[in-house]
This record gives structure tokens, sequence and C-alpha cells, in this order.
């Protein structure tokens, strides 16, 4: 018998011996960090209220309670009982009932009534018919790439099943190794924007976190290829702290070459993930390159992701405890705390952070028990670094809206599909609500109406008051009438620009191709229009030239390249700062002030060289504490 079968059949006695006598258990499993424990008696489990988690507490494991298959009641039955249990105005719009491990997934447009107050309400769903409800948001918004997920989910449980087993049996494994260090590999990021990858190392596991690609700079990847990193199947887990391809692109890559292993990440993260990275693929291959892996790997990578929720502890190696905590970024991003050992080390990686409440989100969680260690981003770490706030920000927009639109101009503003845009939505909508601006029509390009579909989905993870606002499909301001999705086609971009004032959301938001540049050539001749920078802006990329004031500019292919066609743009050029999602310089500083305690060490990442050397400075000289501007290929030993 393996440690592992063996510790599973000592759990199951202890559980047997915590339980009453009328309760069964028949199997105990684990699938990925959870517990699963099969019982032929799920309706006597449900009405013990507080059982479960005193289980939990004792063992210190999540555990789920599943019904022996052979003890459910029928679907058909069943479906009209669970129906009865919950509220109408609950909105179920669908049942799904999976014999195999018990389980009833039931969508709705209000999850928290199918859920109920402390849980009593799926307690009496399973008290009633035996299934296990598992609970779903109908999205408000038809997202396709939601539906995608969840059907693709669907017809891969089995399969599924199959990687938690072996996770979960590589999670609980006896630990090998007596010594104790642990080590931060640098693989990209450092000392330049892109390209995010992280190794965290102990004796007994070793933890990817983020793999993505460089803007602008397609050649320039993580360094996969160190000895820290090969083989890619030897790695224990893949963290992903969001879903923006600087992050994330790279991630369905490692199973082309052999990473077998989970993703943890939240659930928005999963999906923007798919989004994001099949329109990689698709943007690639429009621009003649190859593109670096298939579609068939981005599947492999969402079937292999384990969603977590911001504030569970979760085990994740036999010696590695992550907690995800909002991070202010975008929808689902993470600031990643990783407990290491007994006590041994803690470490959090802060991903990207937006320190400051802002209309889409609450800021940055930086509340941990302890940090020894601190990775963070610098994007705006420079001294000179401090964005304008947000309210005048807003009014800065407002007043370049007006003055475009008095002129019979258009606004083009390039954002990214996730984050900046819904941002920018929400100032647009309040603004013509309020009659600040006129009412105009506003067409969102490329994949922001999906994102934004996204965003409704998982409204849990918005900013409190937005939050409250979406669950009132009226008071929905991503349902405001002059919203306007783009298609895509280009004669329906032409009459767009034949037509009277309007403001135009589109992607990519560097100009680094995709159908900004189309509305370029269509607009960029226009001295009437405007073209408005909302977000940051890279290292070579064409946005960043357009902003140090290129007028000619390339009109074909990928930031200039294929063939040489230009053209010369006479729409005045403006940049609002305000609206990044990443923290300024004094957000950055008060990230670190507030923490208590604060860490030893900071390992400042994700910046021009100028800004991780600059914020590396001012965190030693004010808060006494030791820190470094990392370049790529070094390792930090901490213990």
């Amino acid at each position: 018998m393996s440690s592992v079968d063996q510790q599973l059949e000592e759990l199951r006695a202890e559980i047997t011996s915590e339980i009453p006598n009328d309760i069964s258990v028949s199997a105990v499993k684990y699938e990925g960090p959870e517990l699963v424990v099969y019982t032929r008696d799920p309706k006597k489990f449900a009405q013990q209220g507080d059982l479960i988690r005193k289980l939990a507490s004792k063992l210190r494991k999540r555990i789920t309670v599943r019904p022996d298959p052979d003890v459910l009641s029928p679907p058909e039955s069943a479906r009209e009982k669970v129906m009865n249990v919950i509220p109408e105005e609950a909105g179920v719009t669908d049942l799904d009932f999976h014999a195999d491990t018990g389980e009833v997934v039931i969508e709705a447009q209000k999850p928290g009534m199918v859920i109920g107050r402390h849980g009593s309400t799926l307690r009496e769903i399973t008290q009633q018919v035996g299934w296990t409800p598992e609970v779903v948001r109908t999205p408000p918004i038809e997202s396709s790439t939601v539906s995608n997920v969840r059907n693709f989910l669907k017809q891969e449980r089995e399969e599924r099943r199959d990687i938690l087993e072996r996770v979960g049996r590589q999670i609980h494994r006896e630990e090998m190794s007596n010594d104790e260090w642990v080590r931060i590999t640098t693989l990209g990021c450092c000392r330049e924007v892109g390209r995010a990858s992280f190794i965290l190392s102990t004796p007994e596991t070793r933890i990817l976190i983020d793999c993505g690609d460089k803007p602008g700079a397609e050649d320039e990847v993580p360094y996969l290829h160190v000895p820290e990193a090969t083989p890619l199947n030897s790695i224990d887990a893949v963290v992903l702290t969001h879903a923006h391809l600087d992050h994330s692109a790279l991630v369905p890559l490692l199973y082309k070459y052999g990473y077998d292993g989970p993703i943890y990440t939240t659930e928005p993260s999963r999906d923007l993930m798919g989004l994001l990275t099949l329109d990689y693929l698709d943007v690639a291959a429009k621009e003649g390159r190859t593109p670096p892996y298939e579609s068939e790997m981005v599947r492999e990578a969402i079937k292999h992701t384990i969603p977590l929720e911001y504030g569970d502890v979760t085990d994740i190696a036999p010696d590695v405890k992550l907690t995800f905590h909002n991070a202010g970024h975008i929808l689902g991003s993470a600031v990643s705390h990783f407990h290491i050992g007994d006590g041994l080390y803690n470490v959090a990686f802060s991903g990207d952070i937006h320190y400051q409440d802002t209309r889409l989100f609450n800021g940055a969680v930086n509340d941990f028990p302890r940090v020894e260690t601190l990775v963070m981003e610098s994007t705006y770490g420079g001294r000179n670094d401090y964005q304008t706030d947000q309210e005048d920000s807003e009014q800065k927009l407002i007043d370049v809206i007006n003055k475009t639109h008095d002129k019979g101009g258009k606004v083009l503003i390039p954002a990214f599909a996730v984050g900046r845009s819904q941002e920018i939505m929400l100032v647009l909508e309040e603004a013509m609500r309020n009659g600040d601006i006129p009412e105009m029509p506003v067409h969102l390009d490329g994949m922001i109406w999906e994102a934004t579909a996204i965003h409704t989905t998982y409204p849990e993870y918005l900013r409190d008051d937005l939050r409250d606002r979406i669950f009132h499909e009226d008071e929905n301001p991503f349902l405001a009438e002059e919203f306007n999705h783009i298609d895509g086609g280009e004669d329906e971009r032409q009459d767009v620009a034949d037509g009277g004032p309007c403001i135009i959301l589109s992607t990519s938001g560097m100009v680094t191709g995709g159908p900004i540049m189309s509305w370029l050539r269509h607009i960029g001749s226009d001295e009437k229009s405007r073209l408005v920078f909302v977000g940051y802006q890279a290292q070579g990329t064409l946005g960043r030239r357009i902003q140090n004031g290129w007028d000619e500019i390339p009109v074909n292919g990928r930031n200039g390249g294929g063939r040489s066609d230009t053209m010369k743009m006479k729409m005045d050029v403006e940049t609002v700062d305000g609206f990044s999602g990443h923290a300024d310089r004094q957000g950055l500083m008060d990230f670190v002030r507030t923490m208590n305690p604060r860490p030893e060490k900071v390992l400042c990442v994700h910046g021009d060289e100028s800004s991780v050397q600059d914020l590396s400075s001012a965190l030693y000289h004010e808060f006494n504490m030791r820190t470094f501007a990392p370049k790529n290929l070094e390792t930090f030993r901490f213990k």
C-alpha cells in the first residue's frame, strides 16, 4: 500500500470516528486539493449542518461530501423536488445531473438564493434528493467563452476527475527530503515589462508562477530551458496571477512540451485565459506568423485548471499552501501568497496590483499573517511615476470627448479588452447619464464585448456597489443602450468612420495589431478626431512610439511588420493618466508601507530598468529593508 493510500485509510477511520453511527463512509479520495468523502447516507450528512465544517477544521482539509451513485434518486423525480426547494426568484436556467459524481449543477441568475443563508438551501436540496448541488451563475450578458468553457468541462468530466485524483495524490504524497531551503529563479519580467515567469523551489517542490509573452517583442519568451525549469514535467504546479497575455500567453505552450500538471488560478482568470490565448493564436495566424502552439493546448490548460477563490488556503504540494487575495488589477487578478513548510517561510507574488479602489474593483489586499519576501511589480515604480487622481483623469477624458464632439470628430481609445475597457465604459455610462457628455454611440471593437460579458458573469469579483448594480438587470451599467458591439467587419467600420461623432474603444491597447490598426487607417488622417491613450504603452510598441511623437505610422503587420505601408497621422494624440490597472509610485509605496508585518526582502520586477531600480532604492531608504532589482536568470536563496 502506498503512503497516500495508507493516509486515506487513516483519514477514513478518523472521519468514521467523528460522525454519528448511522452515517456510513464508503470511500475517501483526494481530488486535487480536496478530500472527497463518499457516503450512502447523503441526506443524513446534510441534516448535520455543521458536520462538514467541523471535519474540515479538525482534519485541516477542504472536504466535499458526495453520495454513492447507487443511492441517488432518479434525475426525473429529483428535478421536480430541487425546483420546489429553490425560490422561484432565483431564476434557475438549467439543471444538469451527473450520476458519476452524484452532483447536480444548478445554473441560476441569482446563485445566492440557491445557496441560502450559510448554505441552508444547498443542505435542504441534499436532504430532499441526496444529490450534491453545485451552483454557477447564468451570465447576464451571453458569453460564448463562459458557455464554451462550461460545456467543455462537462464533456471532459471523467478525464478531469482522473487528473484531479492524480494531482491529489501528488499534493498529499509523503515528503522525501529533510533539507529546508526556499529559492526563486527569475525566468523573465526583470528590468522589463512582459514575459512574466518565475520558479519557486523547495527541496520537495517546483512551482511556476506565470508564463507570459513580451508585448512588441515576439521572440523574447521566458527562459524555460534553464535547469530550474526542465524538464517541464518535473514542475509540480503552475500558478497564474491573472490572464493578461504578458502573464498567461505561453501557459498552454507548457502542455505542448510535456507539462501535465495543474494550473491554479481564479475562475474568471481561467475563462479570460481561454479567451485571450485563443485570440493570441488567431492574431498570429492573421499576421502570417506561426502560432507557438495549437488551440488544443488551450483546451488542455483549461482542463487542468483548478479554480480557487480569494481567501481559501489550499494545499498545492506536500510543503506548500497557496492563498489568493484580490489584486485590484483586472477581473480575477490575484496576489499569490505561498506558505512553505511548517512555518518555514512565506513568499508573496504581487502579480500586477492596483492599491486604491477603482470603479471596477476594490483595492489590492496586503493583509497576510506573514510574508518574509515580496516579489513586487514596479511598472510605475519610477521616481516621477505619479498618476493623475482618478477624478481628475475622468474629468480630463470628459473634456477631451466634449471638445472632439464639438468639432464633429471621433474619439478613438486603444484599450485592453480586459480591465481598462470596462473601466472606461463605466465612466462613459455615468457621464452620459448625468449629461456631462452628449449621448452618442460607443462602439466596442475586438474582444471588449465578450470580456465585458465575462465580467458580468463574476460580479462577486467586482467592487461592492458595482456588483449590486449588476444583480439588478435594469441597473446593469454594461447594458446601457449607447454601447454597440462591432462584429469586426470592415464595412461596419467604414460606416462608423463615415458617420457622425462617436467614441470607439478598440483592442489592442498598445497598438501592436488587431482592430486598432484598421481604425487608424479609417480615421487616422481626420484632423477633427483624437487618439486617446488611457493605458500603459510598453517600450518597443507602436503605442509608445506614437506617444513619443511618431506621426508616420506603419499600418500593416504586427508592430509594423509585413509590408511597410505607412500613413500620415493627422489626428491629435492625448494621454490621459489615471486609468491604468497598475498602482503608481505612491500606491506601490503605500502597499508596502501598510503591510503588517512588513517583508524582510522585496524583489522589484515587472518594470523598465529605471523603474525597478528607483523603487528598489526608495523601499530600501524608507523602510530599511533588503531590496533587489534582479536581472533575468538570477536565483535567490531565502532560507
